[in-house]
């Protein structure tokens, strides 16, 4: 029996989709890259943006059209924050869908799908099954992981967000805080260096409010410095935390652990004080900025990237203005924006008519991403020269004498190597810049290369 497995959205839905992998492994299925030839494909879902349920459906609609055409029909398993949020209304929309499992629950994928497997498929809607149970208590850990990534290992620390941000669908498709055992992460970690995995990013939803159920001495500051005495570990990242939960401790954590890189992402939203506080976020613009101004002084060569949005119910031209400004006050490296829409369950949708029109919340977010793409560009100009560490952690599509990887900041650098290369650190001379990329030359560069990228 062959799986495969299709996933959409953030990190951490990646990293669900490793432990589906693992529990799908350990039940005796065999994984496959091509959906066509899977007896059980399970699409993992993410609410968080617009128009998920609506990319979700088009899915299944065009697995239905490859099942006509072959002959075969394979179990589908919905899993996700679509699947927490719609529940059983999945199966009565798509009569594909065999099974529907929360993101509580991911643990009993093998057996709901078992059980789909011995129903006969027209034994009617009472016949498919589904769990979905907002107020179950995870327990960690979650399974062993099929890791995609052979460089890097993502690892869980917290499940599920007790912040509530008006705009935000993550507390109900994800439930209430629940932090995993120190021990249990130290273990993970040292289990994924052994493997080979050289960069460890812990995971969670707001992962600086992180305190040990095992250890009241840890918090998340303890924590990173627990994984940084790990043997084989050469990188630690985390995502994402909360501009409000930064203590101090934390800031000198990032400064003085070598292994822990000197990246922060610091997801602001908007810079207008007015929406800020109709979105629940609980910090000021000047907060904000005050925070940044010290984490730039205490931590040197630090790199700052954020998510924003635009349109939010309520926002002026003069807000707007507000959010332009501040992006041009901190200059990120990077930034993740998006455009406003209402999310199921959220205080926002009952609270706040949405009253931006669509061509104006167009009209923004290309004004902000131009401004943010000729911030980059400029950042990325000032590197031409430099040399970075990269860490290699793909080979190039296109060119088999080319590979990338990341600084520890996070920037990516293609460059010329041999796939080789994967999973070592190696330093770069910066030759180009580019809005999203930098490209270099290898200063420890093998000599047979020359000639494929003479000819290349």
């Amino acid at each position: 029996m062959k799986y495969f497995i299709e996933t959409y959205g953030c990190q951490m839905n990646v990293h669900d989709s490793e432990r589906m992998a693992g529990l799908l492994e350990q039940a005796g299925y065999e994984s496959t890259a091509d959906p066509k030839n899977a007896d059980v494909v399970v699409i993992n879902t993410c609410s968080v943006r617009e128009r998920a349920e609506q990319k979700l459906h088009t899915r299944l609609g065009e697995i239905r059209a490859a099942s006509r055409e072959t002959g075969h029909e394979p179990i589908v398993a919905v899993a996700g924050c679509v699947a927490q949020q719609e529940g059983s209304a999945l199966l009565k929309r798509s009569p594909l869908v065999d099974v529907v499992v929360g993101t509580r629950s991911i643990t009993q994928l093998p057996d709901l799908i078992a059980q789909a497997a011995a129903a006969p498929r027209d034994a009617g809607e009472d016949a498919r099954f589904v769990d979905v149970n907002p107020y179950e208590d995870v327990r960690f850990p979650l399974g062993i992981a099929r890791r995609f990534d052979p460089v890097k290992a993502y690892v869980t620390i917290i499940e599920g967000c007790n912040e509530f941000c008006s705009f935000c669908v993550v507390p109900y498709t994800r439930g209430h805080e629940r932090m995993r055992a120190k021990r249990d992460i130290v273990n993970e970690v040292i289990q994924a260096a052994g493997e080979g995995h050289r960069e460890i990013q812990l995971l969670g939803q707001i992962v600086n409010h992180y305190q040990a159920p095992d250890d009241p001495s840890c918090d998340f500051a303890a924590l990173l410095e627990a994984v940084h005495e790990v043997p084989g570990v050469e990188r630690v990242r985390f995502a994402s935390p909360h501009p409000r939960h930064v203590p101090m401790r934390l800031i000198e954590a990032m400064r003085d652990l070598p292994k822990v890189c000197k990246h922060f992402h610091l997801p602001v939203q908007s810079g207008s004080n007015r929406v800020l506080e109709s979105m629940r976020r609980r910090y000021t613009r000047e907060s904000y900025l005050e925070l940044v101004e010290t984490v730039r002084s205490m931590v040197s060569g630090v790199v700052l990237t954020t998510d924003m949005i635009v349109g939010f119910p309520g926002e002026t031209d003069a807000d707007f203005d507000d959010t332009m400004s501040l992006t041009a006050a901190v200059r990120y490296e990077s930034m993740y924006s998006f455009k406003y829409s209402e999310r199921p369950n959220t205080l926002a949708l009952k609270r706040y008519p949405d009253d931006v029109s669509g061509e104006e919340k167009t009209r923004r977010i290309v004004a902000l991403q131009a401004l943010q793409r000729d911030i980059q560009i400029e950042l990325h100009e000032e590197a031409v020269g430099t040399t970075v560490d990269v860490m290699v952690d793909s080979v190039s599509r296109r060119r088999d004498w080319e590979v990338s990887g990341r600084t520890f900041g996070n920037t990516v650098v293609n460059f010329p190597g041999p796939r080789e290369w994967l999973g070592r650190t190696v330093p770069v001379r910066i030759t180009r810049a580019g809005a999203y990329s930098l490209a270099g030359e290898s200063l420890d560069r093998p000599r047979q290369l020359d000639t494929q990228v003479a000819e290349a």
